[in-house]
């Protein structure tokens, strides 16, 4: 396949053929009408390919068009991932993969595999979306604007991660055009505000419902207001009102709410085994009561869309043999790898207190840090079943076991029920929940105000996660640095810490603020502020002469 981005779909439906993804449904069909000329496409299924390419990995389970040495790692969202939280204070990952280290040190160029194929995976996905477009927009106007959805969506993570990426609304054989940042965030912003009123309204789907894991209407607000809280970074000016606004949308007209738990005193599945917060990351997330924070998400389950970098991923690279031993899991699939940074952790409790407990245990950390998001896990790493040797840190990055754990995904059910596919979870990936909506009106109603802490209902928003997390501190403001650090509670590693360690200027530059490994220092150090957008490939450099490099790499 030609590896130029942007032209791995040309203007002929035929070339549709090469590009047979994995869908939710069936694989892309074609009728030949002429088979010499003509080819038609089905709608439903291109459609389906525009949702699919975000999480599967090609033409089956371990193949993938995209050669990264292993078809897991050539996922999208594997790859977001990868790049968003491998960076910051939140994960690290012994893995020698190609790429990983470069981000674990903050020292990846231009030549970073995963940074190449990001690149190629979200372009892909803007060109099926293009596709779908060209040949398929008459087919339904919902679907139409959902395309649209999808599409901006890709270009979202362009923008976010490249800053002045290819550019292109059409099916093509000639080079893209480069896109500067503001002018594609002012592109994004218009694109979605003239189609988002065609999407379906909002409303709750579960599995099993009709039209499940579709984008609506509540989808392009979040997305909308994710763009405006960073338009600094975008665009060079503040948008906070505008992100308010869009969050308060999501808030009060999405239908969603914040999930309490089955219990919604104690705040607990029905059976009072798991918390409310760890119920929105179990395998029946789709099913319990936690899809009603669900604002979008990406739909995985072992029988039907089975993929080595989507949840799976994050089960499998999070857990190892010896925390299984601990907690008996659904899946067999226990890599080891992605650890939490002690920054991360001390977000929760102090490492004073953590040498304190008699054991590492979840409860037992859970219990002390007095919240139910802190789900680590640091005992039995030796492997012979004794307590750690109260090491916290990640000293040795090829050491998968080294440091603490987290228990945040788990592949059982709340329910106690079975999971289809041992070696694949069934967990929906909540690429958007309301919780996020909540934080970013608390931020942004401060910001817009001028103030240096929150106001009266961004506080009441941030007290109300704090509620579900069984936390008993309830402030009466909270600054905006202590607003990032309950981002980073709520959040952590669902891919979106590198983008606000930037919009504080915690990130590249001169910045005070670090975490182990910061730049490649094992004590914390610092880096440019050029590496807040990631370089453009150089395989990319070299195949489209419209594009220069972003300043810096």
């Amino acid at each position: 396949m030609n590896p130029r981005i942007f032209k791995h779909i040309l203007p002929a439906a035929a070339m549709l053929l090469t590009l047979g993804l994995n869908s939710c449904i069936n694989d892309l069909d074609v009728e030949p009408i002429d088979p010499s000329k003509n080819l038609t496409v089905d709608a439903q299924k291109l459609f389906n390919k525009c949702y699919a390419e975000f999480v599967l990995e090609g033409y089956d389970l371990g193949s993938s068009e995209l050669d990264l040495g292993d078809s897991g790692l050539s996922v999208l969202y594997r790859l977001m991932w990868n790049a968003n939280e491998l960076t910051t204070d939140e994960a690290i990952c012994g893995w020698t993969d190609k790429g990983i280290a470069d981000f674990d040190y903050n020292s990846y160029t231009a030549n970073n595999d995963c940074l190449y194929g990001l690149y190629w995976r979200l372009c892909l996905g803007v060109s099926l979306c293009n596709q779908y477009l060209k040949e398929c927009a008459d087919y339904d106007e919902t679907m139409t604007a959902e395309v649209h959805f999808l599409r901006a969506l890709y270009y979202y993570y362009l923008l976010d991660n490249y800053g002045n990426p290819s550019f292109t609304e059409t099916v093509s054989s000639d080079n893209p055009i480069q896109i500067q940042s503001a002018e594609l965030y002012a592109w994004i912003v218009k694109d979605l505000e003239e189609n988002m009123g065609k999407m379906m309204a909002p409303s709750i789907r579960k599995r099993g419902q009709a039209n499940y894991g579709r984008a609506d209407q509540s989808a392009a607000w979040m997305l909308l207001a994710r763009l405006h809280l960073n338009a600094i970074k975008y665009e060079g000016q503040a948008h906070w009102a505008e992100a308010k606004t869009y969050a308060e949308k999501v808030i009060n007209e999405s239908g969603r709410s914040i999930w309490m738990g089955d219990d919604a005193v104690n705040h607990r599945s029905a059976d009072g085994m798991s918390s409310a917060y760890q119920m929105l990351f179990m395998a029946d997330n789709d099913e319990s009561g936690a899809m009603n924070e669900a604002v979008f998400s990406f739909v995985m389950d072992g029988a039907n869309t089975a993929s080595w970098g989507g949840s799976t991923f994050l089960f499998a690279s999070t857990w190892d043999s010896y925390m299984v031993a601990y907690y008996p899991q659904s899946s067999n699939q226990a890599w080891g790898g992605n650890r939490t940074r002690v920054d991360l952790l001390k977000k929760f409790i102090s490492t004073d207190r953590l040498d304190a407990l008699d054991d590492w245990s979840t409860e037992t950390i859970v219990e002390a840090a007095g919240d139910d998001r802190a789900l680590f896990f640091g005992d039995n790493a030796d492997g012979n079943g004794n307590v750690k040797d109260r090491k916290y840190t990640n000293d040795k990055l090829a050491t998968f076991t080294e440091g603490f754990a987290t228990t945040k995904y788990s592949s059982n059910r709340s329910d106690g029920g079975a999971t289809h596919d041992p070696s694949q979870t069934d967990n929906d990936i909540f690429v958007m929940r309301l919780a996020e909506a909540y934080l970013i009106y608390a931020e942004a109603e401060a910001r817009a105000a001028g103030s240096s802490s929150t106001l009266e209902k961004g506080t009441s928003l941030i007290n109300t996660l704090r509620t579900r997390a069984n936390n008993s501190i309830q402030k009466t403001s909270y600054s905006l640095d202590e607003i990032l650090d309950e981002r980073a509670r709520e959040l952590y590693f669902e891919g979106m810490r590198r983008t606000d360690l930037i919009r504080y200027g915690y990130f590249g530059g001169n910045s005070s603020y670090t975490w182990q490994w910061k730049g490649g220092v094992q004590a914390g150090g610092k880096f440019d502020a050029y590496r807040n957008i990631f370089p453009l490939p150089s395989t990319e450099l070299g195949a489209n002469v419209n594009l220069k490099q972003n300043p810096g790499y």
